[in-house]
């Protein structure tokens, strides 16, 4: 009997079989079913973030009272008309520097854009000016009102490190991806007790769309409930069984089988190299060295 090795993920379902992925922690689904890759940002990141934008917000409202005191004393504004310049930019700040630039910027303040984050909706669209309000009114009282408490707390608990402010707009905070994160190759090991059958099998019928099938199958197959994984588990082994030999013992699982084609299909490239990823050309083969030709007769020698 062979059995999966360690850390493998079980048989699960695609869409085929009319199973629904069930979104984990910061999972997003679009309405169309479709499950992005998005990394939910940590409270450590978003409280960095939040900090850059209260410095650009405290400075701006450092220079509105330096201007308003140096215009107070010149004479040129009455003090009354100074005191509600003030504080009407200073609701213009709290207010419209979040609004202003998640809605134009969709979803990145400076903070925001410093440490690599977004605010896009549960559906992973960005927001819009709708979405920006809601967070910037209710940030008051999260923010400011309980000092970052209630935020932290309420990120904490949520599934998705929501605050109140995000579970009323609908929104969450995600991780960008950069430039600077480097693609890895899929790596399949021959499942324990079952070397020896790996390598004696032939895959050169298999395609690269085949082996792509192979892949994601394999990448999704711990994040659907076991009985309809193994469902698609068997479809996939059935569908591409005929073109690879020997055939499995009986006892041997679909989704087993499945491990031990795609690391036969790894095994015959050149350093295991994943055939769905492009690789640099072979050498062209040089040859040996021509021998050195004949000299060339010489002429008479020039009076």
């Amino acid at each position: 009997m062979v059995h999966p090795p360690p850390g493998t993920a079980r048989p699960s379902a695609g869409p085929a079989s009319g199973a629904t992925v069930g979104p984990s922690r910061g999972a997003v689904v679009t309405p169309d079913a479709v499950p992005l890759d998005l990394e939910t940002a940590t409270v450590g990141t978003r409280a960095l973030a939040a900090l850059v934008d209260l410095t650009v917000v405290v400075a701006g409202l450092l220079l509105i009272a330096v201007a308003e005191g140096i215009l107070g004393v010149s004479g040129f504004v009455p003090g009354w008309l100074g005191l509600a310049l003030l504080l009407l930019f200073a609701f213009a700040l709290q207010f419209g520097y979040p609004i202003g630039f998640e809605t134009l910027t969709r979803g990145r303040t400076p903070g925001k854009s410093a440490l690599g984050l977004r605010v896009v909706t549960v559906e992973g669209a960005p927001i819009g000016l709708r979405h920006a309000t809601i967070r910037a009114l209710l940030g008051v009282f999260e923010l400011l009102g309980t000092l970052g408490a209630g935020a932290v707390v309420t990120s904490l608990v949520t599934a998705r490190g929501q605050r109140l402010g995000d579970l009323a707009a609908g929104t969450l905070v995600v991780r960008e991806r950069t430039g600077r994160e480097r693609a890895r190759a899929e790596r399949f090991a021959p499942p324990p007790g079952a070397e020896a059958y790996t390598a004696s099998l032939d895959v050169s019928r298999l395609s690269a769309a085949d082996y792509a099938t192979l892949r994601e199958t394999l990448r999704r197959l711990g994040a659907l409930p076991p009985a309809a994984g193994a469902r698609v588990a068997a479809e996939v082994a059935a569908g591409l069984q005929s073109r690879v030999r020997p055939a499995p013992p009986p006892s041997m699982p679909p989704g087993v089988w499945l491990h031990c084609a795609a690391a036969a299909v790894q095994a015959r490239r050149p350093g295991g190299v994943d055939p769905a990823r492009p690789s640099s050309p072979p050498p062209v083969p040089t040859g040996p060295p021509a021998p050195p030709g004949p000299p060339a007769p010489s002429g008479p020698p020039t009076p």
